[in-house]
């Protein structure tokens, strides 16, 4: 953690996808440039749909893609880029270095992180972490889910405060 204060913690229930675009509508405003997010959960949890329901919030009109299998697409946004990572078909954690991803964190975008656990212990620490889970019996895709949001310095306590007072 890069500074004292202690995590900052929400979780917000996600019935359905209007839930998931309400909830990006409402962390959107918080991010800023230098911004690390990371999104945790299983496939097909939602992590890619929060991350477009993120990028409509803040402007962006096209089409927004999973970086599957391309590993990183870039946005470039009026107030600042966004880089949306994909770390799933990463087999060694030395992989994202290894292919340049090392220069887009700390600088002026935000960095959207599916599948951290696979960059390993070098990945810088994320302002935020959100982890998503499906809920009771949801299964394939279908059903609730919950979102857990951690902030971990001050700039993702801001994003928790964001998020917890809607």
């Amino acid at each position: 953690m890069t500074d004292t204060e202690p995590p900052a913690e929400t979780v917000v229930e996600l019935p359905d996808e209007q839930a998931t675009d309400a909830l990006a509508a409402r962390l959107a405003p918080a991010l800023g440039p230098g911004l690390l997010v990371t999104l945790s959960g299983g496939l097909g949890v939602g992590k890619t749909t929060l991350v477009r329901g993120l990028l409509r919030s803040l402007g962006y009109n096209g089409r927004v893609r999973s970086p599957t299998f391309t590993l990183l697409e870039p946005y470039n946004l009026p107030k600042f880029p966004v880089y949306h990572f994909d770390f799933y078909r990463f087999s060694s954690e030395d992989e994202w270095r290894e292919a340049g991803f090392g220069d887009y964190f700390g600088g002026d975008g935000v960095c959207l992180v599916e599948w951290p656990e696979r960059a390993g212990a070098g990945l810088p620490t994320a302002d935020l972490q959100l982890a998503l889970e499906f809920r009771g019996d949801a299964v394939d895709g279908a059903g609730a889910r919950t979102a857990r949001l951690r902030g971990l310095t001050a700039a993702g306590r801001r994003c928790v405060s964001a998020v917890a007072r809607c």
